[in-house]
C-alpha cells in the first residue's frame, strides 16, 4: 500500500531546523527520514533515529515517540543544535497533528480600556473561541483602570494578600484561570499582554520550552528597545538589570489556551509591598532579599513612554507572524461579562483557595 509523502519542520530556538519526511502506511509511520542543518555523531546514529521512529503507530504521542529515540541511539551519540524532542515534533508537524507559527492566520486587538475582571473572563472566553475553531490565533493587548492584585489559581488570598493594605489602597482582588504568582496591577504601571493558540502550537514541547517558545517574539521586540532580556525558569523574563515580569498559563479542554504575560512599567513597589505578602521563601531563589529589588521596571530600562513600548510591541509581533488588526465580537464580549457575573466576580470563585 502506497501513501504520500509528508513534510514537517521544525526549528529549534537558539538550534539548527530538523526536517522529518515520511509516509504512513496502516496507520503506522514508515520510509522516515529525519534531515536537517544540524551535527550528530556517529554518522550511523541518524539511521538509529530513522529504524527507530518506522513502524511506530501514527497516533503515537511525542513523549512516546522521544522514548524511542532515545532508546535506539548509541550511549557515545552526540546531538549538537537539537535533541530527540526535536525530532518528535517535526515528526508531529509532517503528521499535521502539531503547526508552526507559519501555518495559523494571526489577528493582534490593540489595548482597550475595561474592568480587570472583564479582561480576566475575556482570556477564557477567547481561548476557548480559538480551541473551537471560530477566532483564529490572537494576541490582545490588555488595559484597565481600576487597580487590582491579580492572583494566581491556585494561591491563597490569605497567604498572598495583606487586607488591610488593600483597603487602605483600595485594592480589587481578583482570581484568574491559570497559576504562577499574584501580579499588584494598577493604571499605567503595568503592560499586559494575552496570547490565545490552539494547543496544537506548542504540541510536543514541554511546559518549561513553551513559556520562551511563544515569547521568542517579544525577546526580539525588546532587543529593538536595546533590552537583552531572557527566561529565568519556568516563567519569568528579565535583563541584567532585574526582572521585568512573569508568564502564566492555562490550557482548556477543547484544545484553546491563554499565555499570558504581565510587565512591570512603572511600579510603587512600597505599595507593591504594603499589599502583597511577598514571604523570604518566595525571595530567596531569586537572588535578593529585598521585594523591591526584584522588579526593574521597563520605563527606567528603555527610558519609553508606556504607549511607545505597546506599541513597539505590537508592531514587533504584526511584522513577524503577518497579523491583521483584530476586535473582540460582540457575543464574546456578552459571554465575558456573563462570565464575570457567574464566576469570576463571584466570593466563591475569588476565595476557592482561602
Amino acid at each position: 500500500m502506497t501513501s504520500t509523502r509528508r513534510h514537517g519542520e521544525y526549528k529549534v530556538m537558539g538550534g539548527k531546523l530538523v526536517v522529518a519526511d515520511l509516509s504512513v502506511v496502516d496507520g503506522h509511520l514508515a520510509n522516515v527520514s529525519i534531515n536537517g542543518d544540524f551535527f550528530l555523531e556517529p554518522d550511523e546514529a541518524l539511521d538509529d533515529i530513522n529504524a527507530a521512529l518506522n513502524g511506530l503507530a501514527e497516533s503515537a504521542a511525542p513523549d512516546e515517540m522521544v522514548a524511542a529515540i532515545e532508546t535506539a541511539l548509541p550511549a557515545d551519540a552526540v546531538l549538537f543544535g537539537f535533541d530527540a524532542r526535536a525530532v518528535a515534533i517535526a515528526v508531529r508537524r509532517a503528521l499535521a497533528k502539531a503547526t508552526g507559527w507559519g501555518d495559523h492566520t494571526w489577528e493582534v486587538i490593540a489595548p482597550q480600556v475595561r474592568p480587570t475582571l472583564e479582561n480576566l473572563a475575556l482570556d477564557e472566553v477567547l481561548a476557548r473561541e480559538v480551541g473551537a475553531g471560530r477566532r483564529n490565533p490572537t494576541l490582545r493587548l490588555w488595559d484597565w483602570e481600576d487597580p487590582a492584585v491579580v492572583i494566581g489559581s491556585f494561591q491563597s488570598v490569605r497567604n498572598e494578600v495583606d487586607p488591610e493594605g488593600a483597603e487602605r489602597h483600595g485594592i480589587e482582588v481578583v482570581r484568574r484561570v491559570s497559576g504562577g504568582g499574584a501580579m499588584f496591577m494598577e493604571a499605567g504601571n503595568c503592560i499586559t499582554y494575552s496570547l490565545y493558540v490552539p494547543q496544537s502550537l506548542v504540541d510536543g514541547l514541554s511546559f518549561a520550552d513553551s513559556y520562551p517558545f511563544l515569547d521568542a517574539w517579544i525577546m526580539q521586540s525588546f532587543q529593538s528597545m536595546g533590552l537583552d532580556a531572557h527566561y529565568v525558569p519556568l516563567n519569568d523574563i528579565a535583563t541584567q538589570h532585574g526582572k521585568i515580569g512573569g508568564a502564566a498559563q492555562k490550557r482548556f479542554s477543547n484544545g484553546g489556551m491563554v499565555h499570558h504575560v504581565t510587565m512591570s512599567y512603572d511600579i510603587d513597589a512600597d505599595k507593591m509591598t504594603d499589599v502583597l505578602r511577598i514571604g523570604k521563601e518566595k525571595l530567596s531563589d531569586k537572588g535578593n532579599r529585598s521585594a523591591k529589588k526584584r522588579v526593574d521596571p521597563l520605563r527606567r530600562q528603555t527610558g519609553m513612554s508606556r504607549s511607545d513600548v505597546i506599541a513597539t510591541l505590537s508592531t514587533s509581533f504584526t511584522e513577524r507572524y503577518d497579523a491583521a488588526a483584530g476586535e473582540i465580537t460582540a457575543d464574546e464580549l456578552a459571554t465575558a461579562r456573563e462570565l464575570v457575573r457567574t464566576k469570576f466576580a463571584t466570593p466563591e470563585w475569588i476565595n476557592r483557595v482561602p
